[in-house]
């Protein structure tokens, strides 16, 4: 319509997206509800030679002369159960139908578990990856018990294989507030967080004064303060920018995407303080 989109997904959702207002389509329905239901679409998540493009390993290994960083990725171990149950039923199912979680994180951890094997046989990985997206500005949508049942044996089968075989950092991004599950997932062998949204409570200064070099930095800085003053951006970098600079293991950044309605000369501004700040601090070192 002249209003929106609706399709339907591979999995089986159908999405309609806002056309104009908005760019992350919203599912109005889900295909799993109990076990039967993942029973129908669970031979998608195994393991096939089809996952492995013919001409892989010839691009990584010209990514790997032109000195790039390998990174892999596997599906959120709250994220993937998310986009098929949806948060409502999930959040049901940790506790009604604990089996059906296993399972479909147990049957996505082969298949991670099968191509990691063979693409780290091969080449050298740096970092592995993974999307949650599980919090909000009150907190995160699953606790450390469920972390700890569910995602971290998930986490750890990806994890424990590629480190072994020379990664050094597994990244997981989640917006929101993750401060109470980030012991959590420091067990569950995360070393790396962003994009440390501080409109949800999170702090990069506090972060780093917890959990020292434990967890590396990436992002961080406040989005929204570069539509504001120039003297409340000045107080964020001066803030921020020293302290993480001399700690060290961190990739500075905003939080997220640039904001509408930020002035030019204000990002400008941001964009040239920092350099002046970085530089400045590193001078010091």
């Amino acid at each position: 319509s002249d209003e929106s989109l609706v399709t339907r997904d591979d999995i089986g959702r159908i999405m309609k997206l806002p056309k104009g207002s908005a760019t992350i389509a919203l599912p109005l329905n889900f295909p799993v509800k109990s076990m039967d239901d993942w029973l129908k679409i669970k031979p998608k998540y195994e393991f096939s030679e089809a996952r492995f493009n013919a001409d892989w390993e010839e691009k990584t290994r010209a990514a790997i002369n032109a000195g790039k960083v390998v990174c892999v990725s596997i599906p959120g171990g709250y994220d993937e159960p998310r986009e098929l149950m949806g948060e409502i039923e999930l959040s049901y199912a940790f506790y009604e139908q604990p089996e059906l979680v296993h399972d479909i994180l147990n049957t996505i951890g082969n298949t991670a578990e099968k191509v990691l094997d063979r693409v780290s046989k091969t080449v050298q990985i740096d970092l592995l990856s993974v999307h949650e997206d599980m919090a909000g500005k009150s907190g995160s949508l699953a606790g450390p018990i469920q972390i700890e049942e569910f995602i971290a044996p998930y986490y750890l089968r990806a994890w424990n294989l590629v480190q072994d075989r020379g990664a050094r950092l597994f990244d997981q991004d989640s917006d929101g507030d993750m401060n109470s599950v980030i012991p959590a997932f420091l067990d569950a062998g995360v070393n790396m967080m962003h994009p440390f949204e501080p409109a949800a409570n999170m702090d990069i200064v506090k972060v780093r004064e917890t959990y020292g070099n434990r967890l590396a930095i990436y992002g961080g800085l406040d989005k929204h303060v570069i539509r504001k003053s120039i003297e409340e951006i000045e107080a964020e970098l001066e803030y921020k920018v020293p302290p993480l600079v001399k700690a060290g293991g961190c990739v500075l950044g905003l939080d997220h995407r640039i904001p509408n309605g930020t002035p030019l000369e204000n990002y400008k501004y941001y964009s040239e303080k920092v350099w002046e700040i970085l530089n400045r601090e590193a001078a010091k070192l």
